[in-house]
């Protein structure tokens, strides 16, 4: 799809979830055609003309200024998530640069690599924005050992295992929220990085491949991704519902450190003691040499 596409879509799409009511507005006649709101109500409500709003709707936000963006945005409620990802939509369309600048590609620092390696009672990793799994410690390389083909450290992607592994759907045992948070995290970088050929063809082979990617990604929903609770089906511990905490890394735009935990004296607190011990009995060595780490960006 092309960015003004994408912007058509996603604006039709936040339109329809919010209703006249919700919108503060009266709600005339019984029979609308549209579900949502409509153009000229949008116009209204950001204080535009109906004509500019229908214009902006048809992908040309290339010369919308940040104040008419904010305007859309609240009227139509868009959340942190949605509201960034119409200004990158926006820098995408006016091909001015993403929000995230000064990408680097390279090894991790030896640095980042200590500080994940010191995180021994948490399962932590670092993926870049197109969910590929850059480095672990060695909890956070037990975790996902299911994901890792015939136990290797090589780069793996999160979101091709999910929907293309074939026991993605076991390892993930909350799907619909899985797939909602993979998907969403996936289209918000593809608002940030518009250009980045290795996520454009990841997104092309999940689409062809993957009714359900196709369906969800449809969808158009973005997230902020910082701080949940996740789910995992390990085949040596079992069902584990984990806390997560995700922090981007200053020195490396665009790359996440992400760790998991579990309150003491909860069964999920049990589990990650047993995982560690299946982790010392299998030899599970933590992931993210420089060369495997090389594909960050």
């Amino acid at each position: 799809m092309t960015t003004q596409s994408d912007i058509r879509a996603f604006l039709a799409s936040r339109r329809a979830k919010i209703t006249p009511r919700q919108a503060g507005l009266p709600a005339y006649g019984g029979n609308r055609r549209v579900p949502g709101l409509r153009r000229e109500e949008v116009a209204l409500l950001a204080g535009v003309s109906i004509d500019y709003y229908v214009r902006l709707e048809r992908g040309h936000l290339a010369g919308a200024s940040e104040e008419v963006l904010d305007a859309v945005a609240n009227a139509l409620q868009l959340d942190d998530a949605e509201r960034a990802h119409l200004h990158d939509l926006a820098r995408a369309a006016a091909k001015r640069p993403v929000r995230r600048t000064g990408r680097v590609r390279g090894p991790l620092p030896d640095s980042v690599l200590r500080v994940l390696g010191s995180m021994t009672d948490s399962p932590a990793f670092i993926r870049n924005g197109r969910l590929d799994i850059l480095a672990t410690n060695t909890l956070g390389r037990a975790l996902y050992d299911p994901l890792f083909p015939d136990g290797t450290a090589q780069t793996v992607n999160i979101a091709r295992s999910q929907f293309l592994m074939p026991d993605g759907r076991d390892f993930f045992p909350d799907w619909e929220e899985s797939v909602n948070t993979t998907v969403s995290l996936l289209r918000t970088e593809a608002g940030r990085a518009p250009h980045d050929t290795e996520l454009t063809g990841l997104i092309g082979e999940l689409v062809t491949r993957s009714e359900e990617f196709r369906i969800a990604w449809a969808r158009h929903n973005v997230r902020l991704h910082h701080t949940g609770r996740k789910s995992f089906r390990h085949p040596a511990v079992g069902v584990l519902t984990l806390d997560f905490d995700a922090m981007e890394l200053p020195a490396r735009p665009g790359l996440t450190l992400t760790a998991y935990s579990a309150a003491p004296g909860t069964p999920d607190h049990d589990a990650l003691r047993l995982l560690a011990a299946w982790a010392a009995t299998e030899g599970t060595r933590p992931t993210g040499s420089p060369t495997a780490a090389g594909r960050g960006k």
